[in-house]
């Protein structure tokens, strides 16, 4: 198991309790306690707008577990880079990829306060894996990579997972430059794990987005919280340009392969994800 202590000397992170955290209200709308009261109320206040977000939550959670499954089964990766993982919940990255393939490495990426004070937490593993925590900015990919080459061999396959991070970057060519220069530094038979917000038209989504969607995001940008921006499907679609798309390709979340009877009737929401492979 890697080593999960905090570099020494190296004090406990500030957490700034004043504004609401995009990390701690995702962990509110799955249900978790590590929030504090701005985090529940900004949470509150976006589902009082827009109830459906708690849905995109929990069926962007399910599509991240789904193509971990995939990908440490029937793809047969060993090597998992999660960049922007969040805070710890009930099935993260490590424990779905172990409970597959014990013998998984898996790198968890995050520059996230609490998260840094929650990483010994996350750095759990299977006795025959290894899980760590690098506090690194998405950013900076060239960081990513140069701290995950310590704990990853990025000379065989990686899956690189990025959910529901890439709307934070407002600029879509800085997101599409962030995402190619990551996948650039790693070896062919890689894969991508990608999901994100998007705005659905009410007509696609039959009492699902009327343009709630939209205001209620656009309300949390203007709360002090690092704005998040919705995109366009094919914007979704474009991060895979250039990789070998798994079927059924880029889609509403619940529609990736989706468990039987998992949440009855498989719904189309503002959430939009793949996975592709690098040849």
């Amino acid at each position: 198991m890697a080593d999960g202590s905090f570099p020494p000397g190296q004090a406990t992170p500030h957490i700034d309790t004043s504004v609401p955290h995009s990390a701690r209200i995702w962990n509110h709308w799955l249900g978790g306690k590590d929030n504090y009261p701005v985090d529940r109320q900004a949470g509150d206040a976006y589902a009082a707008v827009f109830p459906g977000i708690v849905d995109i939550a929990r069926h962007s959670r399910a599509f991240l577990a789904r193509t971990i499954r995939h990908l440490a089964g029937e793809a047969r990766v060993r090597q998992f880079l999660d960049v922007g993982t969040g805070l710890p919940t009930v099935d993260n990255t490590h424990e779905i990829a172990q409970r597959v393939a014990p013998e998984s490495h898996v790198v968890y990426v995050d520059n996230d306060p609490l998260v840094l004070v929650h990483a010994r937490a996350l750095l759990t593993s299977s006795p025959e894996g290894a899980t760590s925590y690098v506090d690194a900015d998405l950013h900076d990919p060239g960081a990513i990579l140069r701290h995950a080459a310590a704990a990853l061999d990025l000379t065989r396959p990686v899956a690189l997972i990025l959910s529901g991070v890439t709307g934070h970057i407002a600029d879509y060519a800085e997101a599409r430059s962030i995402v190619a220069r990551l996948l650039a530094g790693l070896p062919p038979g890689s894969y991508l794990s990608l999901n994100d917000g998007i705005s659905v038209p009410v007509e696609v989504a039959p009492g699902g987005d009327d343009g709630a969607y939209d205001e209620a995001q656009q309300t949390y940008n203007e709360s002090g919280a690092i704005p998040y921006v919705l995109r366009a499907h094919d914007e979704v679609a474009g991060f895979f340009d250039g990789l070998e798309l798994l079927d059924p390709g880029v889609v509403s979340v619940p529609l990736w392969r989706p468990d039987a009877g998992a949440f009855g009737e498989v719904p189309v929401i503002g959430q939009a994800g793949g996975v592709g492979r690098k040849n």
